[in-house]
C-alpha cells in the first residue's frame, strides 16, 4: 500500500508564488510509477493540473506557461506554481497511478489579495 503526503499549500496573494512538495511510501514505490497533482474548487470537478511520467509530462490547459511539475527522486514529486490567479484557488491533491490508484490528503491553495 502507498501513502501520498502533500505540503506547501497556503495563502499566497495573485501573482505570488508557491512550491508543492509530495512523498510517496509503501514498498514496491518506483521512479516508473507516473505521478501528478490535481485540484478540486468548491462545486467543481477534480482536474488535472500536471502529470509526469517516464517519458514526459503533461499539463492542464489554463496552467501551462505557469506551472511546473518536477521529480525530485523516485518517491517525491514538485509542482512550483508561479503567476498565481485567484482561479488557482483549490484544494490540491498528489496522485500515484498504482494499481487502483493512489490519492493524498489534499492541501489548501488560496490564493487572494
Amino acid at each position: 500500500q502507498v501513502q501520498l503526503v502533500e505540503s506547501g499549500g497556503g495563502l499566497v496573494q495573485p501573482g505570488g508564488s508557491l512550491r508543492l512538495s509530495c512523498v510517496a511510501s509503501g514498498s514496491g514505490f518506483g521512479i516508473y510509477i507516473a505521478m501528478g497533482w490535481y485540484r478540486q474548487a468548491p462545486g467543481k470537478q477534480r482536474e488535472l493540473v500536471a502529470r509526469i511520467t517516464w517519458h514526459g509530462t503533461d499539463y492542464g490547459d489554463s496552467v501551462k506557461d505557469r506551472f511546473t511539475i518536477s521529480r525530485g527522486n523516485a518517491n517525491t514529486v514538485y509542482l512550483q506554481m508561479n503567476s498565481l490567479k485567484p482561479e488557482d484557488t483549490a484544494v490540491y491533491y498528489c496522485n500515484a497511478e498504482t494499481p487502483g490508484g493512489s490519492w493524498g490528503q489534499g492541501t489548501q491553495v488560496t490564493v487572494s489579495s
